[in-house]
């Protein structure tokens, strides 16, 4: 099966798709896992360099926290925009895209002369993350036999998840090395490597149905709400309930009931109404939002918390994090066929629950705290909650809607994590009674760090409630007939029957 756009796609690949063990499998897997370690590593890189940064470029804790969120506000905004993107002009070609958006940015981070320029070109990293974040999952779901979608969801999700957990080892090793403007120049060779890859091995594919105009009124809305309500919980601990403050937060809920309206009365809105129709496909959005939230809070502040607090150097933290790395490698595959086997729900309830004791265990992190008695612990048990509800947890997402809405898809679940991280690390500083200035003493950094620390755990909790009550095992999937040619989107469904007429291509 040869695309359009020159792909090879023939090699392992039956009527079906991809399989996973083939050549050509192990080419798109490999793309897919450097273009979305590329978000992963930023999202995660960026907390062990903070403390640096701020000590670098003379800021205060909201213009870090501001480093972290205007990434994760533009690709929580756009995200479902760029999905829209890939389903309609290919999702390889939005990919690509995204990655070259993605590096220049980075080079932009990595020259920045301050924190205004540095969260500017944050931003416009956020940008290329919304453009190759969606692709990389439904250029998976799109591509592979649909008996080998699972353990290509779990390879994806493994390795991307040690791209994630190995970012702050990395990070630390930049920071206390050539400095930190290197955590962001790190993503320049990566996307020297990724795209001759996905131009030379990906199969293009698209859905045939997308059509119409896009919903930039809706992205619009959406991002503007976020960052509306963001700029609200930044800034409220040193503005107070001023005019400014309460005018951004009444704006940004405003600007979200409107976006709410904008979706049911368009023809072809950004987020179909009809999508949330499934009960599946919205309970898994909201425990992803529970459990991102918590994880997002939690990697911002331990980062802090083992420099600032622990004496840990850049490095040593990133270091302490580096089990759930071992963990995610090993057991994510594994993770992911198992979710298939016997459902999401136990794996979705289960793995909240230990992510949730191993935040609980950091409150033994304190000042001279021992690496194998009190960080190891709780390293370990939150890897290993990481790993059992990880792959389930994007499997399941994709499972609830056709395969042709895979981008779609994919893009609610990556915006609903992206959301949840961004407004956690906005909200947490402030619930906990976090400063301005709090990042610089320990003292005051370590009394409001276990005051957050339970809030993430009872966040995680929420999370797996929900799962055990309204997350099932998805029925088995009809096959349907719908002969696709492979011009338009690599992939051909399966006839109901052998069908021995040659097929269009």
């Amino acid at each position: 099966m040869t695309d359009a756009d020159g792909a090879d796609g023939a090699d392992g690949a039956d009527g079906d798709g991809i399989r996973v063990a083939s050549p050509v499998g192990r080419w798109v897997v490999l793309t897919t896992v450097l273009g979305s370690s590329m978000a992963l590593l930023d999202s995660t890189v960026i907390n062990v360099a903070l403390p640096r940064i701020g000590e670098d470029l003379g800021t205060d804790l909201a213009a870090l926290q501001w480093t972290v969120n205007a990434y994760m506000l533009t690709l929580a905004g756009l995200i479902l925009l760029g999905g829209a993107l890939g389903d309609r002009f290919g999702r390889r070609r939005v990919f690509v895209l995204g990655v070259v958006w993605f590096a220049v940015a980075s080079l932009l981070c990595g020259i920045a002369p301050n924190a205004e320029v540095l969260v500017a070109a944050r931003a416009l990293q956020g940008v290329g993350g919304a453009l190759l974040t969606p692709g990389s999952l439904a250029i998976i779901q799109a591509s592979f036999h649909p008996d080998d979608r699972a353990r290509a969801v779990g390879l994806w999700s493994g390795l991307g998840g040690v791209g994630a957990a190995v970012g702050p080892f990395l990070g630390g090793w930049l920071v206390d090395g050539p400095g930190w403007r290197w955590v962001f120049l790190l993503n320049l060779p990566l996307a020297a490597v990724c795209v001759p890859v996905a131009l030379r091995h990906v199969p293009e594919s698209r859905d045939p149905e997308a059509h119409g105009r896009f919903d930039v009124l809706g992205a619009a809305l959406a991002a503007l709400s976020l960052a509306l309500v963001t700029y609200a919980l930044i800034e409220v601990p040193e503005q107070g309930a001023s005019v400014t403050v309460i005018g951004a937060a009444l704006g940004g809920v405003a600007l979200g009931v409107a976006f709410v309206q904008v979706e049911r009365r368009r023809a072809d809105p950004m987020v179909p109404p009809s999508v949330f129709a499934s009960r599946q496909f919205t309970a898994v959005n909201v425990v992803t939002f529970c459990v991102y939230a918590a994880l997002g809070g939690f990697f911002f502040l331990s980062a802090i918390q083992l420099q600032v607090v622990a004496g840990y150097s850049a490095l040593g933290a990133g270091t302490a994090l580096l089990p759930t790395t071992v963990l995610m490698l090993l057991f994510s595959a594994s993770a992911g066929d198992l979710g298939r086997r016997i459902g999401p729900r136990i794996p979705l309830t289960v793995g909240p629950l230990l992510a949730a004791a191993g935040m609980l265990l950091m409150l033994r992190v304190g000042p001279g705290a021992s690496y194998p008695l009190d960080v190891l612990p709780a390293v370990l048990v939150l890897g290993l909650g990481m790993v059992t509800l990880v792959a389930p947890l994007t499997a399941s997402v994709l499972a609830a809607v056709d395969t042709g809405r895979a981008g779609l898809a994919s893009g609610i679940n990556n915006a609903a994590a992206r959301a949840a991280g961004l407004l956690a690390v906005a909200a947490l500083p402030l619930l906990a009674g976090m400063g301005p200035e709090a990042y610089r003493d320990a003292g005051e950094f370590a009394s409001t760090f276990r005051r957050a620390m339970p809030m993430c755990a009872g966040l995680l909790a929420a999370g797996s409630v929900i799962a055990w009550w309204a997350v099932r095992k998805p029925p088995e999937a009809r096959p349907e007939r719908r002969p696709e040619c492979s011009v338009h989107c690599g992939v051909s469904a399966p006839p109901l029957e052998p069908d021995p007429r040659p097929r269009h291509t």
